[in-house]
């Protein structure tokens, strides 16, 4: 039998912080998600153990990727900026409740039998992530901006891009759209830079981030969501945006564009 909760009171304090009812999981449910996704990095140490509990627990990004089925099952997923793997591991974390009969009703279909590639900069970080998920996934250490894009159906994105200049942002996400085969689906998460005090806490969170990490903190290249918006336009995606910073004081943006298949001379 299923622990209670009140989803009345659960879809009315969605809606007071800007949530679709669909993103207020099972709370019980979702916190064996966290607890499962997070145990497989007890191998690579305390911080990365308590990092993943923090951010799978506090990021609603990842709650919304599950509950909107933003990745399909049997997708082959490219993770661009991974960090230690988080998306991986909850991924295969989900598979391993469907596949138990955990998954519940009024869930997206589970993203059961996905395969993940990971590119993440970071030497330490794609260590965690192939000590917690061995060959669960493939992660390769490389610069965004010139290691080569295995073909893919979805390609996700999460607060990366501003590390860049804006030059070579456009030329990452041209080098994304040719990954992707028609209806393949772009999941990118941006900040806002028209909100200028959300995005600025940004700025400042990050900074602390790098200085506790003993890293050195890197230019960000910021843009309004408009902007954003408009640029994958060009590049043949159809868009939707929806806010994702619902309990945080950032501007983040999710992004979620569709490459249209190309039109047909007349």
């Amino acid at each position: 039998m299923s622990p209670p909760v009140r989803p009345e009171g659960e879809r009315r304090n969605a809606k007071h912080r800007g949530m679709a009812a669909s993103d207020v999981l099972p709370a019980p449910t979702w916190r064996e998600l966290i607890e499962r996704a997070s145990a497989a990095y007890r191998p690579a140490g305390r911080y990365a153990l308590h990092f993943a509990r923090g951010k799978l627990r506090w990021d609603p990004v990842f709650r919304h990727l599950l509950a909107h089925g933003l990745i399909a099952p049997r997708s082959r997923v490219l993770d661009i900026g991974c960090g230690q793997g988080l998306l991986a591991s909850l991924l295969e974390a989900a598979d391993d409740h469907a596949r138990r009969g955990r998954w519940p009703p009024g869930w997206a279909p589970p993203p059961a039998g996905v395969r993940l590639t990971g590119i993440e900069l970071s030497e330490r970080d794609v260590a965690r992530a192939r000590d917690a998920l061995g060959d669960g996934a493939d992660f390769v250490c490389g610069d965004m901006r010139s290691v080569a894009f295995p073909a893919a159906d979805t390609v996700v994105i999460l607060d990366v891009l501003h590390y860049v200049e804006r030059r070579e942002q456009d030329e990452v996400l041209a080098r994304v759209r040719d990954a992707l085969g028609a209806g393949g689906t772009l999941v990118l998460r941006v900040g806002d830079a028209a909100s200028r005090r959300r995005f600025a806490a940004s700025h400042w969170v990050d900074r602390v981030v790098f200085r506790l990490r003993g890293c050195r903190a890197r230019p960000q290249a910021g843009r309004p969501v408009s902007d954003w918006i408009a640029h994958l336009v060009g590049l043949g995606f159809e868009v939707k945006d929806r806010p994702m910073s619902q309990g945080t004081p950032f501007a983040n943006v999710l992004l979620v564009g569709t490459l249209a298949p190309p039109r047909s001379a007349s």
